[in-house]
């Protein structure tokens, strides 16, 4: 599937992408975070795809899905596979050739994403979704989860680019910010919906 095979592609149904970090030297709440976030996610109804690490809030999302009965998908590529960072107990492991590949699989029949704290990869990982959003690629909720006020500076930088117009104001509404695991669900059903029309503003 190609980048352009996601405008209007049919999402599966109540599938969460989740883009979360592997660091198990970060404070203990973020791991507390992601593990009720799988928790609540899972007695939800939804399944959760992410990428397939067992370590870190990876893992701990994981645990948290799947201790609630909750069906996880994990994708992961083949060099990590070789290192053995993968979860041993996954609803479903997809090995896959390169890290590209990997964010294709995790986004492309995702009902909504969510972005926990996390280091450089998951940055990638946001900003290339929010960067599809923005030219209509995908137009699902992103939500970010503010554990310990993480994503404040995220916020600031983005409002700057809207403030030094590399960015129009409305292109904040393509994400939504919340501080707590409880707030994650409620913030997915009720984003604003992004009109795949607003894809003019990525040239204004």
């Amino acid at each position: 599937m190609t980048e352009q095979d996601l405008i209007n592609h049919p999402c599966s149904p109540k599938r969460i992408c989740v883009y979360c970090a592997s660091s198990t030297q970060s404070d203990a709440e973020y791991r507390d975070a992601a593990f009720e976030s799988g928790q609540l996610l899972a007695k939800e109804g939804f399944e959760i795809i992410y990428g397939g690490g067992a370590l870190g809030s990876m893992g701990a999302l994981a645990d948290g899905a799947l201790e609630a009965g909750g069906r996880v998908i994990g994708v992961l590529p083949e060099f990590m596979q070789e290192l053995e960072w993968g979860h041993s107990s996954l609803s479903e492991l997809k090995i896959v050739a390169s890290l590209h590949e990997r964010k294709m699989e995790m986004i492309e029949k995702a009902d909504g994403i969510i972005a926990l704290p996390g280091g450089s990869g998951t940055f990638e990982e946001l900003l290339e979704a929010l960067t599809w959003k923005r030219l209509a690629l995908f137009t699902n909720p992103i939500v970010l989860l503010n554990t310990r006020n993480y994503y404040d500076a995220f916020q600031q930088m983005m409002q700057q680019a809207v403030d030094e117009r590399f960015m129009h104001q409305q292109h904040l509404q393509m994400w939504s910010l919340v501080d707590k695991p409880l707030d994650l669900v409620p913030a997915l059903r009720n984003a604003p919906n992004w009109d795949p029309k607003k894809v003019g503003l990525a040239v204004q």
